[in-house]
């Protein structure tokens, strides 16, 4: 049984990687800008926690309708986790070797962005010089360290979603 769990949600880790890489390759290609939009970032966000809700609900009927609180939030953890890993190298082959002036040009985006937002909420221009200073000497959202670092903050999001719905959605078996 904990291979089907596993395999399931492996299955659907892949397809999130593709859907995420899909989304990253198309606004790469097309407009960098695309990135920068708070609508993407909540689409995506949503495409990840309902891959992992259908892995557990595949998971569940595999299982013949009934899953632990702990088979749920594996098959969720691990479809999220492969799903984001794939993203991760993807964004990382095209920013860093294929095309590392995208990455230039990407923060310059959200630096823009960020200026803008600040503004727009009638921030003093101190603050905004010292964020613009701020942004400007980080490194790279693309660099292996900022990108780990990336991908453990949203490991721990996703996993606190996870165990909610991992406990919404166990189900054990009375009779045994």
């Amino acid at each position: 049984m904990e291979k089907t769990i596993k395999s399931i949600a492996l299955n659907f880790g892949i397809y999130l990687g593709v859907i995420l890489s899909s989304a990253t390759v198309i606004a790469y290609a097309t407009n960098l800008e695309l990135l920068t939009q708070p609508w993407l970032g909540i689409t995506l966000f949503i495409a990840i926690i309902v891959l992992g809700i259908i892995s557990i609900i595949k998971s569940k009927s595999a299982l013949g309708g009934y899953i632990s609180f702990k088979d749920a939030f594996t098959s969720y953890f691990i479809t999220v986790l492969v799903g984001i890993l794939i993203n991760a190298v993807i964004s990382v082959i095209i920013f860093n070797f294929i095309d590392p002036e995208a990455a230039i040009t990407l923060k310059e985006l959200v630096i823009e962005k960020s200026i803008d937002l600040m503004r727009s909420f009638n921030a003093p221009e101190d603050a905004i010089a010292e964020a613009l200073t701020q942004m400007e000497n980080s490194p790279s959202q693309f660099a292996i360290g900022s990108m780990i670092q990336s991908l453990l903050i949203q490991l721990v999001i996703y996993s606190v979603i996870g165990l909610i719905v991992s406990l919404i959605m166990k189900k054990t078996n009375e009779d045994l």
